[in-house]
């Protein structure tokens, strides 16, 4: 994830505008004394016949700090158009990094970059997710033993005999990807929501959320954008946090607890219902979430462990959406001292089609944004469906 921020105020009457890069490296060292994981690094270790331990190693290597700079690059090349340009994938670093080559090339779990544009400064940091998701930290530190069941065996032995075998397919081998970045204000999410409880009225008591009517409306819009025959099946897969919903996971715990809930139907379903229906699936999917459930798949898979790797998750693109982050996350509170930032964005990891990363709007107060992943040939459909984009706000409305 990345921040967009304006150029730096003139400062000391030299009518400078610039970053101190080296006061921003040594907040990023401090910091790490804090989150002292990120500084380590992912090492690997026999346990047993063909199987492998791996573990995170709090060594204090060192996280990356890269400075770099995009003179020909403008804040309005990044805002002013629904179109994510792809320079933007350069503002990150580690792109095209696997866990697996972390390991085997000793390099750094986490990395930030500092970007100079030419009327502006992008920060973006980059992280393995094997060492933690994207979730709130409060205050006090947060909690970095990690969290396994009573009496699971640690460390959990995996079925591979050698590094190459943990690695799947590349990112760059998958199919091309073109993205979108789109506002809804919180009188749009306020309507959405209205209109979706107001359809199924008095056929049940659950409450749709401004989310589930937002992203049910995203799935109407995807499946008319993808042409699927109505017999087609369709799924949105939708990442829940475990903090909060499994017992004995501190609210503080920065590692990995994340569940996916899917819903599921066909395209004819989903376009020849309303938005309320389709919400209602997105609804039912979430609750469906049990803690006993959970914690019996997390007390099987030592024994039995799965994978989901991304190519099966590319081979179900072309029908599939599958929406992370959260609108509560405070990504516009990452100001550095002169300016709150002007936009949020993602880099290249995971990206494929169908990916839909939601954020809370820069104007706050309840609005939303959506970073929406797309075949090109879709997601110019996309942005042409007036249905759709009657929702969307003006990005200089936002930006």
């Amino acid at each position: 994830k990345g921040v967009l921020l304006p150029k730096p105020p003139a400062s000391g009457g030299q009518g400078r505008h610039d970053v101190d890069v080296e006061r921003l490296a040594s907040s990023f060292a401090r910091a790490l004394g804090r989150f002292y994981p990120y500084a380590g690094r992912l090492a690997l270790a026999p346990a047993g016949d063909d199987c492998l331990a791996i573990s995170l190693r709090c060594s204090g290597e060192g996280a990356e700090s890269v400075h770099a700079v995009a003179p020909g690059v403008a804040v309005a090349d990044v805002t002013a158009s629904l179109l994510i340009p792809r320079v933007v994938w350069s503002f990150f670093p580690l792109n095209g990094l696997l866990g697996a080559d972390a390991i085997a090339d000793s390099r750094p779990v986490l990395a930030a970059q500092i970007t100079k544009l030419a009327d502006g400064v992008f920060v973006a940091i980059a992280g393995a997710t094997t060492a933690g998701d994207d979730a709130m930290v409060p205050s006090p530190l947060p909690v970095f033993d990690k969290w396994f069941l009573d009496g699971c065996t640690v460390p959990i032995p995996l079925p591979f005999g050698k590094l190459e075998d943990v690695v799947g397919q590349r990112l760059d081998l998958f199919p091309p990807v073109q993205e979108c970045f789109l506002h809804f204000s919180a009188a749009t999410l306020k309507k959405l929501k209205a209109k979706a409880n107001a359809e199924i009225s008095g056929t049940t008591i659950a409450t749709i959320s401004s989310l589930q009517a937002l992203l049910a409306h995203l799935w109407r819009a995807v499946c008319r954008a993808r042409r699927l025959a109505p017999d087609k099946g369709t799924a949105y897969i939708v990442y829940v946090g475990c903090r909060g919903r499994v017992g004995s996971i501190p609210a503080s715990y920065a590692g990995n607890a994340l569940a996916h809930v899917t819903a599921k139907s066909s395209a004819g379903e989903i376009l020849g219902n309303g938005l309320g229906w389709v919400a209602w699936q997105l609804n039912q999917a979430v609750a469906s979430f049990d803690e006993a459930r959970a914690r019996d798949k997390l007390a099987s898979w030592p024994q039995e462990p799965s994978f989901t790797r991304l190519p099966e998750l590319v081979a179900s693109a072309p029908t599939m959406l599958l929406t992370g982050s959260s609108p509560r996350l405070d990504v516009y509170g990452n100001d550095f001292g002169w300016g709150a930032p002007l936009a949020v964005r993602s880099g290249a990891g995971n990206k494929m089609d169908g990916k839909a990363t939601v954020y809370e709007g820069r104007g706050r107060g309840g609005s939303m944004a959506l970073e929406v992943c797309l075949a090109p040939e879709a997601l110019a459909r996309l942005v042409a469906d007036e249905e759709f984009m009657a929702a969307v706000g003006v990005p200089s409305t936002y930006e």
